[in-house]
C-alpha cells in the first residue's frame, strides 16, 4: 500500500509554489524545470521534467497562453481547463501527492496565482522503442509486433486487436519510491470476478518500496511460493497477439511499466507448454505440434535417468536394444558425467548470452568440436553420453518458457541423482516426486497447476 501525502493546494500561491521548490530538488537536479511566466497579468509557474515534454505541443500552449489579458483570465481553474487550454489530455489536480506524482511520470502542472488547483497537461512524449517482432517469441505467420518499454504503447497493441466495449484497462500503481504504473487487463463479460477481486486487492496491499525488476518483483509480490518449488506461477508473452486471445478467452492480463512483456493469470502447465503459432496453422497441423511439444518436453525430463537406470542394470535392457549400451571403457562414472555436462551446457548458455555478436558463431563452432570430439577423445566422457545430453539440450528449447526450462532441469536432476544413489527405488521416488510438485502445485488464484478452468 503506497502512502501517499494527504496535503491540498491552497489559495496562496507562494505558499504552493515554496511547498513544490521544497519536495522537488529543482536546484539540483537539471532535469526538473521550472519555468515562470505571466498568465492575463497574473504570475504562473510551470513544472515538467526535461526529455518527456513535446516541445512543439508546450511552444503552442504557452503562446495561446500570452495571448489571454486580464479581462478574458477565468476565475477558477476548472473554467480555465475547459475555455483556455488547447490540449486533450487536461486535469485538475488539488492534491498534492498528484501533483508530484504526475510531475515526475512527465507530464507539465502549473500553478495560477488565484486558483486553488494546479492544472496537468499530458503531453509526454514517451522514449520508446519501435513495436519490433520480438527475438525470443518469433511469429511463423502471426502478426510481427511486440510489446515495448511503454505501458500506453502495450495497451494501445491490445485495444488495436479488441474493439470491444467489455475490455477493460484498469490503472494502478506499485512502489513507495518507484510508482510503477500497472495496467490490469481484462474482459468483463469472460473474466473470473473472484480472480479479478483476488488480483486487484493483491496489488492495492502491495507494501513494497520500488519494482526494480519489473513484473519479476511484482511477481515475487503477488505469490510468495515456495522456494522449493521451481515451476513458474506466470506465463510472460511479448506478442500482442497472445496476449489479446487470453484475454478473450477470460484470462487476466497484467503489464508493467518499463517491461516489454505481458503477465497472464491464471497460469496452468499446459498453457505454459503451447504456442501462439499452433494456431495460426491447419488443425492437424497445430495439434500435431502441441502433442509432439509435450512428448519431447516430458522426454527431456525422463530420457537420461532412465538411461543411466538401464546402465545401472543392463540385464534390463532388451537384447533388440543393446546397441546402446557404453561401448568403450567407462573412466568416469556416468552419473558425474552427466552432472557434469549439465553444468557445461549451462555454462555455454551463459556465455552465449554475453558473447558479441560477432563473435558468436565462431565461438560457438569452437565450443562444439572441444567438447564434442576433444572431450571424447580424452576419456572424461563417452560419445553416448555427449549424444543424449545434446538431445536434452536441444530439445529443451522446444518449448518458449525460459523459467519452465529450468524447472524441468532441476527435475531432471533430481531423478539422476536419486536413480544414482538408490538405483530403481530412486528413479520411482523421483517420479513420484515430480507428480508431486505438479499435482501440489497451486495458481494464484488456488486452483489446481495441471487443469485451469476459467469459467
Amino acid at each position: 500500500m503506497i502512502r501517499k501525502i494527504k496535503k491540498e493546494v491552497g489559495c496562496s500561491f507562494k505558499e504552493n509554489i515554496q511547498y513544490m521548490d521544497q519536495i522537488l530538488p529543482v536546484e539540483k537536479s537539471f532535469d526538473i524545470i521550472r519555468r515562470e511566466m505571466e498568465i492575463g497579468g497574473k504570475e504562473s509557474v510551470f513544472y515538467y521534467i526535461d526529455g518527456f515534454i513535446k516541445d512543439e505541443a508546450m511552444l503552442k500552449i504557452m503562446d495561446s497562453f500570452l495571448s489571454i489579458t486580464a479581462e478574458d483570465l477565468p476565475q477558477d481553474a476548472e473554467t480555465f481547463s475547459k475555455q483556455k487550454i488547447p490540449y486533450v489530455e487536461v486535469d485538475v489536480l488539488k492534491c498534492f501527492d498528484d501533483i508530484l506524482r504526475n510531475v515526475l511520470s512527465g507530464t507539465a502542472v502549473f500553478f495560477v496565482d488565484g486558483y486553488d488547483a494546479a492544472l496537468c497537461m499530458d503531453c509526454r512524449s514517451y522514449p520508446a522503442r519501435g513495436v519490433d517482432e520480438p527475438d525470443k517469441d518469433k511469429s511463423l505467420r502471426g502478426s510481427r509486433d511486440g510489446f515495448v518499454e511503454t505501458i500506453v504503447f502495450n495497451t494501445a497493441l491490445m485495444r488495436r486487436r479488441i474493439r470491444d466495449p467489455h475490455l477493460i484497462m484498469e490503472m494502478t500503481e506499485a512502489g513507495q519510491s518507484s510508482r510503477t504504473d500497472i495496467a490490469v487487463c481484462y474482459m468483463s463479460d469472460r473474466v473470473d470476478e473472484e480472480l479479478l477481486n483476488n488480483i486487484k486487492s493483491r496489488i492495492e496491499k502491495l507494501e513494497v518500496d520500488d519494482l526494480r525488476m519489473n513484473q519479476q518483483s511484482l511477481a515475487e509480490a503477488l505469490f510468495k511460493r515456495k522456494w522449493f518449488n521451481p515451476f513458474p506461477k506466470f506465463k510472460f508473452t511479448e506478442r500482442p497477439d497472445t496476449a489479446a486471445a487470453c484475454l478473450l478467452e477470460g484470462k487476466v492480463v497484467i503489464l508493467v511499466d518499463n517491461s516489454p512483456s505481458a503477465m497472464i493469470l491464471p497460469t496452468s502447465i499446459l498453457d505454459m507448454i503451447e504456442e501462439a503459432n499452433d494456431y495460426y496453422f491447419p488443425t492437424l497441423t497445430g495439434m500435431y505440434l502441441k502433442i509432439s511439444r509435450t512428448l519431447i518436453t516430458i522426454a527431456t525430463v525422463f530420457f537420461t535417468p532412465l538411461y543411466l537406470l538401464y546402465m545401472q542394470n543392463p540385464q534390463w535392457l532388451p537384447d533388440v536394444f543393446s546397441f546402446v549400451m557404453v561401448r568403450d571403457q567407462i573412466n568416469l562414472p556416468l552419473i558425474w558425467q552427466f552432472l557434469l555436462l549439465e553444468l557445461s551446457i549451462d555454462g555455454l548458455r551463459l556465455a552465449a548470452m554475453n558473447t558479441p555478436t560477432m563473435l558468436s558463431t565462431p565461438l560457438s563452432v569452437i565450443a562444439g568440436i572441444v567438447m564434442g570430439e576433444f572431450s571424447v577423445e580424452s576419456g572424461w566422457f563417452n560419445s553416448e553420453v555427449m549424444l543424449y545430453m545434446a538431445f536434452v539440450a536441444v530439445a529443451n528449447y522446444t518449448q518458449p518458457n525460459f523459467e519452465l526450462g529450468y524447472a524441468l532441469k532441476f527435475m531432471r536432476l533430481m531423478l539422476l541423482v536419486l536413480t544414482a544413489v538408490f538405483n530403481l527405488y530412486g528413479f520411482v521416488a523421483g517420479c513420484i516426486l515430480v507428480l508431486c510438485f505438479l499435482v501440489f502445485n497451486k495458481t494464484l488464484s488456488g486452483r489446481n497447476y495441471l487443469n485451469v478452468k476459467i469459467n
